[in-house]
């Protein structure tokens, strides 16, 4: 235990009573329901007492406040001076005693309830598990019906309990010490993450800033163009109560302008048309220059005396040819206005429109149809004008001189015949 003869009262000024023999742990009989006082308790037990139920802040503060000043002594000796300046009643016994009362009265309560022995001790074994030991302490030392065995039991349950607290402790300490360390680094850490959690608010509030300033200057162009939109909306209205054909005009001008696109795209492809026809043309010109040197020889046997004996004179009757080949259209020209004739002529619709083969039909007087070389509408368009107009019409498959000369030689000799398909002329 923690005697130290003389160690208060050489610290403390004024506390000069005379220390108390040591006393054993022997405790008087109870009588009746008074409570133990401090300096009653034996000298075993007030160590214990004084260490675990005051605190070191309140002995000291008590101190202080009998001393009127601030006590010299370390905790020590504090507590050692305590537990002399206890062992008989003095002012500093009274004070603790006061203090112990106020500190743990629910505790004293409690223990007031428990009439007998085995009951303050079943009290006690139970209190042991709670969280107020130290108050529980306190009850039971200074009960009415704590007896010796009971006293001893305790102090000795307390002071096994100092060993562990002590124990514990230090196993905390240690943790604490780690958790200190480990509280240290997390620190850093923490600091470094609040480090970067700032810059990164920073640049989100910078961003935040660039971005409403960039908002209200796209709110301001939009109510801008707004506005604009709303005054030409404003000045088209305006205009078209002023001109109310305004907008028909704008339409028809729309139209005059694609129109004007395709005329131009028209020309053009004309342009490219006549380009094409004039090379043509001239294809044609140079292979009738070709025929004409090639073929004269030929029409002029065709065209000899004893080859015209059977040939009939025309007489400056239209004679319309439909069909045949561009190479000998020059040669029926020849053989038709040699006898007196005028030559017309239809390509039986493959360049020439078929729709222009009624007009031709209607100027000719008499038809000769070279059926190889027309299209099926235009064959039945010849038919069908000469039976309903009554002209005669000589059909030739393919086309030759020879075969025009003989459709020319049957006109002739079939002017006394009926129908206007009496005469049929056949090339060898």
């Amino acid at each position: 235990m923690c005697d130290k003869p003389n160690v208060f009262t050489a610290l403390v000024e004024g506390a000069g009573a005379p220390e108390a023999p040591p006393r054993g742990l022997t405790i008087s009989p109870a009588t009746g329901s008074r409570r133990r006082r401090l300096w009653e308790l034996p000298s075993q037990a007030l160590c214990p007492v004084i260490g675990v139920c005051l605190p070191m802040p309140v002995l000291r503060r008590r101190f202080n406040k009998l001393l009127g000043g601030l006590s010299r002594a370390n905790d020590y000796e504090l507590h050692c001076g305590a537990i002399n300046d206890c062992s008989h009643r003095t002012p500093t016994a009274e004070a603790l005693q006061k203090e112990l009362d106020q500190r743990y009265i629910r505790n004293l309560r409690e223990a007031a309830r428990c009439k007998t022995t085995v009951a303050l001790r079943d009290w006690w074994d139970a209190a042991q598990a709670g969280s107020n030991v130290a108050g529980s302490l306190w009850a039971v030392l200074t009960h009415s019906r704590c007896d010796e065995p009971l006293m001893e039991q305790a102090l000795r349950d307390i002071h096994m309990l100092q060993h562990q607290v002590g124990a514990a402790n230090r196993a905390d300490l240690q943790r604490l010490e780690e958790l200190q360390d480990e509280n240290a680094v997390l620190a850093r850490e923490l600091a470094q993450v609040q480090g970067r959690s700032t810059r990164l608010l920073q640049e989100r509030a910078t961003q935040i800033e660039r971005q409403a300033a960039e908002l209200v200057k796209l709110r301001a162009e939009l109510l801008g163009k707004d506005t604009l939109a709303a005054s030409l909306a404003d000045e088209m209205r305006a205009l078209e109560a002023a001109a109310p054909g305004l907008r028909s005009r704008q339409e028809q001008a729309g139209q005059i302008s694609r129109q004007l696109a395709r005329i131009h795209d028209l020309e053009r492809a004309l342009l490219a048309a006549q380009q094409r026809a004039d090379r043509e043309q001239g294809r044609v010109e140079e292979l009738q220059r070709e025929l004409a040197s090639h073929g004269a020889t030929a029409v002029e046997q065709d065209l000899t005396p004893g080859a015209d004996a059977g040939m009939p004179r025309l007489d400056e009757r239209a004679i319309l040819c439909v069909g045949g080949r561009q190479s000998v259209v020059p040669i029926y020209r020849q053989l038709i206005e040699g006898t007196g004739g005028r030559f017309l002529h239809h390509d039986g619709g493959e360049e020439d429109a078929v729709a222009k083969l009624d007009t031709s039909l209607a100027a000719a007087d008499l038809v000769i149809c070279q059926t190889g070389c027309i299209s099926h509408d235009a064959y039945w368009r010849v038919k069908d004008h000469c039976k309903r107009h009554g002209k005669r019409c000589v059909y030739i498959e393919s086309p030759s001189a020879s075969g025009m000369r003989r459709a020319l030689g049957s006109l002739g000799r079939g002017e006394e015949s009926e129908g206007p398909l009496a005469g049929a002329a056949r090339d060898d």
